[in-house]
């Protein structure tokens, strides 16, 4: 029997590591899977291959693929996203000149902390007709709903009080070097490069702003999830094998220098090395700090599409693009997210399966214990910074307290 061929498209971002290395370590062979890595720039790019057939699946930040079944910026087109590859991994980095400004330390600032202080900066730049102007990698990305929330959350009003505008992850530290933007808000190993050329601090993790925050998936067309169910089976047995390794003790060096190659991110080997190792360095010749779950791949089922992790996006998509709430649109949302093929390809193979398809987001702060249909699963802290928390069942509700 021929293996099943998948060709999968990516951005060069170490959170592309599962489709990769399952590809390079034989995990997909071993599941009569061939993946054919394809490397694009944009996300726009990576979605507009997927949607014409030029790919079959794709490394995709999640709430693209909500806004392309929501019909957002194009015709709909039905999504699924049976994986998820990652969660958290991105970074706020500042200008060296804004961080000056704002007087950030040697270590990760306190959400609510450098809030006050960029707030105060960013009223000034506004009264002086300069307003402070941030790059996120695109308009329905994770990095700008939590850009924006921690920037609504702290007092300063996306859109009024500052500009937000896209730009592509390889070429973020660019456009902060180049003063075109005064901050970021992307994945590694990109924050990471700023800080290397000089140009950048970092000031948070996202990680910071939602800890377990859902971040990029696999995503298809819902046909070819429908069509190729067995093989799309067989695709999620091998990323879910790939992140496995991806965790283990003593497999990191090996990981990045994989993922460091020029065919995938083209960049050094010691960022992509710190990114994987939960090691970020703030500034230019700084000692690298240790942030536990900076990146989150695997455990707590960590790759599990939790559709209730669908419904915050697609409430932070009403909020910034001031829309009213549809109940058709948010059944669409959730949708999107897809447990049941997760649990079909996974029985029977001691992986943790939550039991439940929805929880309430950021309501864990000490490790809970949660039910599963297999295996035993334990949640540490899901908390947003403001320490509130998303029920899915009440999006409007939540929007509401948020007003």
């Amino acid at each position: 029997m021929s293996a099943e061929t998948f060709r999968i498209g990516f951005l060069p971002l170490v959170d592309a590591a599962l489709p990769i290395l399952a590809h390079e370590l034989g995990f997909a062979a071993r599941e009569g899977v061939n993946i054919e890595l394809v490397r694009d720039m944009t996300w726009a790019t990576v979605r507009d291959r997927l949607l014409y057939g030029h790919t079959d699946a794709a490394h995709m930040i999640a709430p693209l693929a909500i806004a392309t079944a929501l019909g957002r910026d194009r015709p709909a087109v039905p999504m699924a996203v049976p994986f998820v590859l990652g969660l958290n991994g991105n970074a706020v980095t500042f200008s060296a000149a804004l961080a000056a400004e704002v007087g950030l330390g040697d270590g990760l600032g306190d959400p609510a902390i450098v809030g006050a202080a960029l707030r105060r900066v960013a009223e000034a730049r506004k009264a002086a007709h300069q307003p402070l102007r941030f790059g996120v990698v695109h308009r329905y990305s994770s990095h700008n709903y939590m850009l924006r929330y921690w920037l609504a959350g702290v007092g300063i009003r996306p859109d009024a009080d500052v500009e937000i505008v896209v730009t592509s992850p390889p070429f973020a530290a660019d456009a902060l070097g180049a003063g075109e933007v005064d901050g970021i808000c992307v994945g590694e190993p990109w924050n990471s490069i700023a800080v290397e050329r000089g140009v950048g601090h970092i000031a948070l993790a996202t990680a910071q702003i939602w800890r377990r925050g859902v971040e990029k998936v696999l995503a298809m067309r819902e046909v070819v999830a429908d069509e190729r169910r067995d093989a799309v089976e067989a695709l999620v047995r091998a990323l879910h094998s790939a992140a496995a390794h991806f965790v283990e003790p003593g497999t990191a060096e090996t990981s990045a220098a994989i993922l460091a190659r020029p065919e995938y991110l083209d960049a050094p080997t010691d960022a992509v090395l710190r990114a994987i190792t939960d090691r970020i360095r703030l500034v230019p010749g700084g000692e690298p700090i240790h942030y536990p779950d900076f990146m989150f791949q695997h455990r707590e089922a960590a790759n599990f599409p939790w559709r209730s992790q669908a419904a915050w996006l697609y409430s932070q998509m009403l909020r910034w693009d001031r829309i009213d709430y549809s109940a058709a649109d948010a059944a669409t949302a959730a949708a999107v997210f897809r447990p049941d093929i997760y649990r079909a390809a996974l029985a029977g193979s001691g992986a943790p399966l939550p039991s439940a398809s929805s929880k309430l987001e950021g309501g864990i702060g000490d490790p809970l214990g949660a039910g599963s249909v297999q295996g035993r699963l334990v949640l540490g802290s899901d908390r947003f910074f403001d320490g509130r928390a998303f029920d899915p069942d009440d999006i409007q509700g939540y929007l509401s307290d948020l007003d």
